[in-house]
């Protein structure tokens, strides 16, 4: 069974627990709080030298970190990982697009707006900037799925799970998707997916009658 530590309220650790309950995949969850310094100590950093969540234990001895790359190595095999070359593409274009242009705005808003006590004093120089580039990203967005019901392969794929991990967290810091009602239908596909699961559930919730694996 897999293991994975993870942080809670941590977007990018939502991903991956998201990935796993849609495919109904059974994991031990551990919970490490990035903010009392717990991803530093040197028990974690021997298992993961940047010191970050969420981060996989896939066998003895073996990790792997970085939330895309864990979201590909749960869901190859499955429907969330296309296996046509093109989809297959499309949905790391997208992956990648997340981790440069959203996660690093957006992402960042949200956890220093909304995790860390005081952030918004602490972070005032960056936040004009926060807010013109994710908006931009999320315009990027908005445009593409104006005539796109997913980011790949007509499909819901590893791409939208990515995606979805922090830009359902933007009106929590900030950000405005009124003007985003594509974006907006979009977070309601993705949350009607069989075996959805909320970023404040816990694996003992799970249903195991529904999951995109089963087909449900």
């Amino acid at each position: 069974m897999y293991k994975l530590y993870s942080m809670q309220r941590s977007g990018n650790s939502y991903k991956v627990r998201l990935a796993l309950a849609l495919l109904n995949v059974p994991y031990e969850p551990i919970e490490v709080d990035i903010l009392r310094g717990e991803s530093k100590t040197p028990d974690f950093l021997a298992k993961n030298p940047s010191g970050q969540v969420p981060l996989l234990e896939v066998g003895d001895d073996r990790y792997l970190a970085e939330s895309n790359a864990i979201l590909w190595y749960v869901a190859v095999g499955t429907p969330l990982a296309p296996e046509n070359r093109i989809d297959r593409a499309e949905a790391l274009q997208w992956m990648f697009f997340e981790q440069h242009a959203l996660e690093p705005n957006i992402g960042a808003a949200y956890f220093w707006l909304s995790l860390v006590k005081g952030g918004r004093d602490l972070q005032t120089h960056a936040l004009e900037d926060w807010m013109e580039r994710g908006y931009g990203a999320l315009q990027v967005m908005e445009n593409h799925l104006k005539t796109n019901a997913y980011f790949a392969a007509r499909q819901l794929t590893v791409a939208d799970i990515a995606l979805y991990g922090y830009t359902h967290l933007a009106d929590r810091c900030d950000f405005d998707l009124a003007p985003f009602p594509a974006i907006q239908d979009w977070l309601k596909r993705v949350e009607a997916a069989p075996g959805f699961v909320a970023m404040d559930w816990r694996p003992a919730d799970i249903d195991d009658t529904a999951s995109i694996a089963a087909g449900a």
